[in-house]
C-alpha cells in the first residue's frame, strides 16, 4: 500500500478500533486477560513451524539488506527462542494483575475516604525495529495492563511479526476479548509511522524501541507523548578494587553473549592501577573472543586499534568495544556523564564505598555492581517481558513492564460530605 490517503484512512480505522477495544479491556476481568495470554502462548508453540518459516523469509530479506551479523542475530528465531517467547507470555499471564490495584488508601478529617488505584493508559503505540519477539512482549504487557496496542514492527521482521501477531489474536478470540485489542500495522510503508506520531485522538502514548535514528525521529515529530528508549551506550568501570576472575567473566558475558542487544557493554573504563595487569588480561580475552577493541592511550596492546573521539559515546551493537584508562572513580563517573545515554552502567569492585559513590553520583536508569549488563532486561527483572528500557525521567523509567503501562486515578467516597 503506497497511497498516502489510503494509509491515512487505514491508520484512522486502526485507531478507532483500538480506542473502542481499550474501553472493553478496561473493564475485562483479570482472569479473562490471563486466559487470552495463555491461549496465545499455546498458539505460538503450536505454530512454531510456521513462525520459523516466516522468519526464514525475513532472514533472507535481512541478508539482502546487508544487515550485520549482530542485527541478524536479533532477527533470528529458532525453536529455542520461540520457546522463550511462549515462556515470556506465560510469565506475564501469571503476574499479579496491576489494573485496579490500590496504591494508597487514607481517610481525611473531612470524612472523605480516598483511594489511589492503578488504571490502564488506554491505547499504546509501539514502534520497533528488527526483533520479532517484541511483537509478543509488547502485545502481552499492554494486554496485561488493560491497554489496547497498535504494533508497528520493522520491515526486517515483517513476516515473523505477522505470524506472532496472529497467535496473539487467536488468544484474544479464545478468551472472548476484542481482536482489535492487539493490532499490527500491515504495511512496511514508513508513512504509517508518521501517521502514528500524530494520532492524538487515538493513541495515548508511543513507545519507540530501536536505534538512534528511529528514536530521534519519534521524539522530534511525535505529537503523542513518548516513553523514550534511547541508545544503550553501556559502560563497565573496572575499579582499583575489582576482583580479577569476576571481572573477566562479567565483561566477556556483557560484550559477547549477544552483542546486538541494548544491554551489551560498549565501553570499558579501567582504573590506572589495574590497566597494565587486569586491563590487559580483559582486553586480550576480548580479542581472543573476536571482539575488535578500540583502545585509548595506555591500553593499545597488540591486536587493538587506536580509539578516536568518535568511539566514546558510540553504540556498536556488534563485536566491538571501546576501552579507556581513567585515573579515578570520579574520572570514570565524569566520562559516563559526558558520553553515556542513561541506560545501564556497571562497576566492578569489592569496595562498598566505591560502589555506593558510583550508585549515588550516576543517574542512569539501571546501575549495576559485579553483574553483567546483559541482565538489563525486564524479563530478568521479574517483569516477564518488557517493551523497552525508558531512559527519560517522566512516568516510566528503566524496563517497561505491565505496571509501567498504567496510570492511576483517585476514588473518593463520602457520606453526604460537604466542604465548609
Amino acid at each position: 500500500m503506497k497511497d498516502t490517503d489510503d494509509i491515512h484512512q487505514m491508520m484512522a480505522e486502526i485507531g478507532r478500533r483500538a480506542r473502542a477495544a481499550a474501553a472493553e479491556l478496561a473493564v475485562a476481568d483479570a482472569a479473562t486477560r490471563r486466559a487470552a495470554l495463555e491461549a496465545a502462548a499455546d498458539a505460538v508453540w503450536a505454530r512454531r513451524a510456521e513462525i520459523i518459516e516466516a522468519n526464514r523469509r525475513d532472514m533472507d530479506f535481512g541478508r539482502e539488506k546487508g544487515l550485520t551479523s549482530a542485527m541478524m542475530d536479533r532477527l533470528m528465531l529458532d525453536e529455542r527462542r520461540i520457546e522463550g517467547i511462549t515462556s515470556g507470555l506465560r510469565a506475564v499471564a501469571a503476574q499479579d494483575d496491576p489494573v485496579g490495584q490500590v496504591l494508597k488508601e487514607w481517610d481525611m478529617p473531612s470524612g472523605l475516604h480516598i483511594r489511589r488505584v492503578r488504571t490502564p493508559l488506554g491505547v499504546i503505540g509501539v514502534i520497533y525495529e528488527s526483533r520479532p519477539n517484541v511483537t509478543a512482549d509488547a502485545g502481552a504487557l499492554c494486554l496485561k495492563a488493560g491497554n489496547a496496542v497498535i504494533l508497528r514492527g520493522g520491515s526486517e521482521s515483517f513476516h515473523s511479526s505477522g505470524e506472532i501477531h496472529a497467535c496473539l489474536v487467536e488468544g484474544l478470540r479464545a478468551a472472548g476479548l476484542p481482536e482489535a485489542a492487539i493490532q499490527r500495522v500491515p504495511t512496511r510503508d514508513r508513512a504509517a509511522v508518521q501517521e502514528m506520531l500524530t494520532m492524538t485522538e487515538s493513541i495515548d502514548v508511543i513507545v519507540p524501541r530501536g536505534g538512534k535514528s528511529l528514536v530521534g525521529l519519534v521524539q522530534r515529530e511525535a505529537r503523542v507523548p513518548v516513553f523514550a528508549h534511547l541508545e544503550g551506550i553501556v559502560h563497565i568501570y573496572i575499579d582499583r578494587a575489582a576482583d580479577a576472575a569476576r571481572t573477566l567473566d562479567v565483561v566477556l558475558n556483557a560484550k559477547t553473549r549477544r552483542p546486538g542487544i541494548c544491554g551489551a557493554v560498549e565501553c570499558l573504563l579501567i582504573h590506572d592501577e589495574r590497566a597494565d595487569s587486569l586491563g590487559r588480561e580483559v582486553i586480550e580475552a576480548l580479542l581472543a573472543a573476536g571482539v575488535k577493541v578500540h583502545a585509548g592511550e595506555g591500553l593499545q596492546f597488540p591486536g587493538t586499534v587506536p580509539a578516536t573521539e568518535a568511539d566514546w559515546g558510540r553504540e556498536y551493537l556488534d563485536m566491538e568495544i571501546a576501552a579507556r584508562r581513567v585515573a579515578s572513580l570520579d574520572e570514570a563517573i565524569d566520562h559516563i556523564r559526558r558520553y553515556g545515554s542513561s541506560h545501564t552502567d556497571a562497576i566492578m569492585t569489592e569496595d562498598d564505598a566505591a560502589a555506593a559513590r558510583f550508585f549515588e553520583r550516576l543517574d542512569s536508569a539501571i546501575l549495576m555492581r559485579n553483574a553483567s549488563t546483559q541482565f538489563a532486561d525486564g524479563g530478568e527483572f521479574g517483569m516477564g517481558a518488557e517493551i523497552g528500557i525508558a531512559t527519560g525521567k517522566m512516568h516510566a523509567r528503566g524496563p517497561i513492564g505491565a505496571e509501567q503501562l498504567t496510570s492511576f486515578k483517585y476514588l473518593v467516597e463520602g457520606n453526604g460530605t460537604t466542604r465548609p
